[in-house]
């Protein structure tokens, strides 16, 4: 099957850039936040959002890595940080696709458990056909695939890129 590129480098960029002042906007009250990536791309996704944000605000910016088995999401999901660094702070959860949205509601599961004081969540592409009601409160693209597309997301250095196949 051929896959098209669907987002460029430059593209990530801007979009990773446009979320990290739109979680900015939503958290200019805040001391610190907290910016919780899903292992994997996620996690590499939220580590770009906290370089913009650390760079543009003056907001103590906390990256905690997720660690969610995606294929067995039941199973007990950790974080590279104690609960209690984000118990009553404003946290940040990032994942690089919304595709059903599984990986998404299991890791908001996770984070409900600990009381804090704002939730938002943060993906790269939003797919449009999901199995659970969750949804990104920032996105960088929307798109309606079919259910038998998939996409890639790839971060290198200075060749990031979106694939859809």
């Amino acid at each position: 099957m051929e896959s098209s590129i669907i987002l460029t480098n430059e593209q990530i960029q801007n979009k990773t850039r446009r979320i990290a002042y739109q979680i900015y906007e939503v958290n200019f009250n805040e001391k610190e936040i907290i910016i919780a990536g899903i292992t994997g791309n996620g996690f590499l996704f939220a580590k770009k959002i906290t370089e913009i944000l650390s760079s543009i605000s003056d907001l103590n910016v906390v990256l905690c890595e997720v660690y969610i088995d995606k294929k067995h999401p039941l199973k007990e999901i950790t974080t590279s940080i104690s609960s209690s660094a984000y118990k009553n702070k404003s946290l940040v959860l990032v994942d690089d696709v919304l595709n059903s949205g599984t990986t998404l509601i299991y890791g908001i599961k996770h984070f409900l458990e600990v009381p804090l004081k704002q939730f938002n969540t943060a993906v790269l592409i939003n797919r449009n056909h999901k199995k659970y009601p969750v949804k990104a409160d920032f996105k960088g693209i929307s798109l309606s695939t079919s259910l038998k597309e998939h996409i890639s997301v790839v971060f290198e250095n200075d060749n990031s890129y979106a694939s859809l196949a």
